[in-house]
This record gives C-alpha cells, structure tokens and sequence, in this order.
C-alpha cells in the first residue's frame, strides 16, 4: 500500500453509538477520496464483527458504547487482527481512559472536536507507523508523566541504543519489528525494553509512549 502518494484508499470502519456522530465522521472522511468509509457499527461487538469480516485498514472507534465498549474492542480487534490500526475517537480526555486505550493497543487517541484537516492527517500518518493523539491528549500526556520518583533527583541515564527502541516503542513497533530494523534478535529487544522499565519506574508499553511524549527532543536525531 503506497499511502505516502496519496493516492491508494484507506478503508475504514467507523463505530459510535451515536447515528448523527456516525454520519458527520462520513462526511468529514468524504472531504478526502482516499478515506472511504466501508461500514460503520453502533457497538463495540459489532465493530469487532465487522473487522473480522473486512479486515479494513482502520477502526476508528468511539469509548462508550453499549454492548461493549471501546477499550474492550480495541483489544479484540488487536488480538485477532494486529493489523488493523484501531483509532480511539472519543469525548474523553483522562489519563484514565487513555492508559486503558493504549494498554488496550490503540495506535491512536483523538477527541471529538479535531478539525476535517487534522482527522485527515491523523488517519493517513497512522497507517504510516505513527501513534497519533490530539494536541490537548499529547498536553496531558506530558503533565502526567514524572519518568522517576518525584523524591529522587538522580538522572535517568539511558544508551543510544535504549533510546532507538524507545522511539521504536512510542510509534507503535513491535519487539519483532524493532529488532528487524535494527538487525538485533527479538530477545535482545525485550531485554533493552525491561532494562528501559526498570529504569523511567514504569510498568507498561502505554506509560512507555508516555515517557517519549513526555520529552521535546523526541524524534530528533
């Protein structure tokens, strides 16, 4: 799929409990004809159905939702398709919410107010490999995390090689993608990526993008 020339469709399936919210999504989407919406869901079940069946490029899912909820599909579509980019879209903007949805696998956690342009751009960086989040999802991500105990003034050192795959980690690689685009084996990875844990005193992959959010100097070289 070459998505960088704008020019292959990115098929979607959108759920959201809500049929106006369902139908505006359809229109702002339709503002791009690379962006082609396939179905839509009114539930988490249904979108994790509807997924199995088409196997779409994106699931763009909303939180609350009866049946089940966002987070909850998010982690079944991830397991039976890791393929799937699932995308969060929701009216919640919480650490709590947003932990769930990363632990979960989301590639990325926007909010209902995003513009026609910035829903566009979000949804084509992330079939790219980019974890993407709202403006206001990334401030809070950075005042949450502390990356070591507010009592301890020491730094937190970390190798030119741990920070690679932590850069490797925040835009959403797997262990067995990491270590084959830096030709090391899958368990070297995950050794640097618990030496990385213990390090920033964190316990998951999600306070791990947190870390890297948290940093300006991410993706410079």
């Amino acid at each position: 799929m070459d998505i960088r020339s704008g020019t292959e469709e990115i098929r979607i399936i959108i759920a959201d409990d809500h049929e106006v919210v369902r139908a505006g999504l359809r229109r702002l989407m339709s503002l791009n004809k690379s962006l082609v919406v396939i179905d839509e869901a009114q539930n988490g079940a249904e979108a994790v159905e509807l997924v199995r069946i088409h196997k779409p490029d994106i699931a763009v899912l909303d939180i609350l939702m009866p049946k089940m909820d966002g987070i909850e599909a998010t982690s079944m579509i991830k397991n039976m398709c890791p393929e799937v980019y699932v995308v969060i879209l929701t009216a919640f903007e919480d650490s709590v919410h947003i932990e769930s949805a990363l632990s979960a696998g989301a590639d990325g956690y926007l909010t209902k107010d995003i513009s026609a342009r910035d829903l566009d751009s979000s949804l084509r960086n992330v079939v790219l490999g980019e974890r993407v989040f709202s403006k206001n999802i990334l401030n809070l991500l950075n005042k949450k995390f502390v990356p070591y105990h507010e009592s301890d003034s020491s730094p937190v050192l970390i190798s030119k090689r741990e920070q690679e795959i932590l850069n490797f980690v925040a835009s959403g690689y797997t262990s067995p993608e990491i270590a084959d685009k830096l030709f090391i084996s899958v368990r070297t990875v995950q050794s640097h990526r618990a030496n990385l844990m213990e390090k920033l005193g964190v316990k998951n992959t999600a306070e791990l993008v947190r870390y890297v959010y948290s940093r300006n100097d991410f993706g410079k070289n």
